[in-house]
């Protein structure tokens, strides 16, 4: 009896560091984030009684929340959708014997090795009007005429910033995906194209279904990780100008530590980790149907 109790017991005991951990890393801090979007909260951070709602209400009626939930909005879709769909491609062409494939791997790798802030300062000196890389290289190809304004609105600098993104995102996608590629047994692939299976059959008959653990993995960290991006943006515009270019992340940063308006940061801080949990969650259970059907 006493053994069996103690096989019982066993893995939680080797669980329990981790658990303690996460519980003083994780759960704690999360708890006081959400005691803090309750209370009253001073300019210096001193906390003070409950005040229900009324960040939320205050951060809600702010005049850029709107803009900053849309570029939220835009800013996760695009580089995340993108990213997938071109990881996805670049990882079949690297799952395929051709001479040279090692370096190629290393080259593709190396956006995801270097820090964020240093890719967006580099695709910042790129785009400079004045004296950008990309200007001189279609000059010097006699493809323009004349200097190119690549930042001559918002609207166009936050592509630029959704392309950064998808840029640095792709490698994580792309060794996700080949992960899964090489874990499928070639001999499916020489079947079915003895039995006249075109690419095409085989790609959603055999390489998608296969691949769709390690899809979903990448896929729902990506959200996390690209909701939860902070360099690129503020690296490149700081969200100038007047939150047109900002996220929840960069906007709430901003209100915390320039505007001093530490409750209503809280707050969208709180809002953020809801919706990041109502996304991954409803995506995790959008594939588990399918799987079950």
């Amino acid at each position: 009896m006493n053994n069996r109790l103690g096989q019982k017991i066993e893995p939680y005991v080797w669980l329990l560091p981790s658990l303690i951990l996460m519980a003083i890393f994780v759960v704690f801090p999360i708890c006081i984030v959400f005691r803090i979007a309750f209370s009253e909260v001073s300019k210096s951070g001193l906390v003070g009684g409950f005040v229900g709602f009324k960040n939320f209400a205050d951060a809600i009626s702010l005049p850029a929340f709107k803009t900053v939930m849309l570029n939220t909005l835009y800013w996760v879709v695009s580089v995340v959708v993108l990213s997938t769909v071109i990881g996805f491609i670049v990882a079949m062409v690297l799952n395929q014997d051709f001479k040279g494939r090692k370096i190629a791997r290393a080259i593709v790798v190396f956006p995801w090795a270097t820090s964020l802030v240093i890719q967006a300062s580099v695709w910042n000196y790129i785009i400079k009007y004045e004296y950008g890389n990309l200007n001189n290289i279609l000059l010097n190809l006699g493809i323009i005429k004349e200097a190119i304004n690549w930042r001559s609105s918002y609207q166009i600098e936050f592509i630029w910033e959704c392309g950064v993104g998808i840029f640095v995102t792709i490698p994580f996608v792309t060794f996700c995906v080949l992960s899964g590629l090489q874990s499928i047994d070639k001999s499916l692939y020489e079947a079915a194209e003895i039995d006249g299976a075109s690419f095409w059959d085989r790609l959603f008959n055999i390489t998608i279904p296969l691949v769709k653990p390690s899809l979903t993995v990448a896929t729902v960290l990506n959200i996390i990780y690209v909701f939860n991006s902070f360099p690129i943006i503020y690296t490149m515009t700081k969200g100038a100008p007047a939150n047109k270019t900002d996220t929840l992340v960069t906007f709430l940063y901003m209100l915390n530590f320039y505007d001093r308006k530490k409750g209503p940061a809280t707050a969208l801080s709180v809002i953020g980790f809801l919706v990041l949990c109502l996304c991954s969650g409803i995506y995790m259970l959008g594939v588990m149907r399918k799987e079950e059907d």
